[in-house]
């Protein structure tokens, strides 16, 4: 995923846009070895991606979006949800990028779900770190994608120019990351 993940992001990049080579260097050097329980992953499980029961909004009855689903590495499904995730606490940057509810008040943390995660699949996040920074690329590699028809002149949606502000804004967050990793 990370070498088509990053063909992509260089097929799509614009003079304006950031290389993002340090990151897709830092993701390939870091690489996992390959799970020894794969499962099927979602690749875009997020809130506005679950159907809720009105009856019990803590119960999801559906989930949607299911066209880039695969067989593989669970942390890597976490990750990608991950990238969406912005808590208060987050720099001003982010929160601008802010499309669900998870900076309110009773939201887990990123940290409160890798807990979690751990507790009820016995299973490490302790390289949790690379899966995160591959989840803010991956998500930065779809945004520079539809920027990229816009900048282009392939589409003329207005909203599309603001993009490569999230563009930007995720690559700070994963330099900061890596910066501040221990892989």
């Amino acid at each position: 995923q990370v070498e088509g993940w990053a063909a992509r992001y260089r097929r799509a990049k614009t003079d304006d846009a950031p290389d993002f080579e340090p990151i897709m260097d830092w993701l390939g050097d870091k690489k996992p070895k390959d799970t020894d329980h794969p499962c099927i992953v979602h690749n875009d499980y997020k809130f506005d991606n679950v159907v809720l029961d009105p009856a019990d909004p803590g119960k999801i009855i559906g989930v949607l979006d299911w066209e880039m689903t695969t067989c593989g590495d669970p942390l890597m499904d976490l990750g990608n949800s991950l990238a969406y995730w912005v808590e208060k606490n987050d720099p001003e940057h982010m929160q601008v990028m802010r499309t669900m509810p998870t900076h309110m008040e009773g939201a887990l943390t990123r940290q409160e779900i890798l807990d979690q995660y751990e507790k009820q699949t016995g299973r490490s996040t302790r390289h949790f770190d690379f899966y995160y920074c591959f989840g803010l690329f991956r998500l930065a590699v779809i945004a520079q994608q539809i920027y990229y028809r816009f900048f282009h002149k392939i589409t003329n949606n207005k909203r599309f120019a603001l993009l490569i502000f999230a563009v930007i804004n995720l690559e700070k967050t994963a330099l900061k990351l890596i910066e501040s990793s221990d892989l």
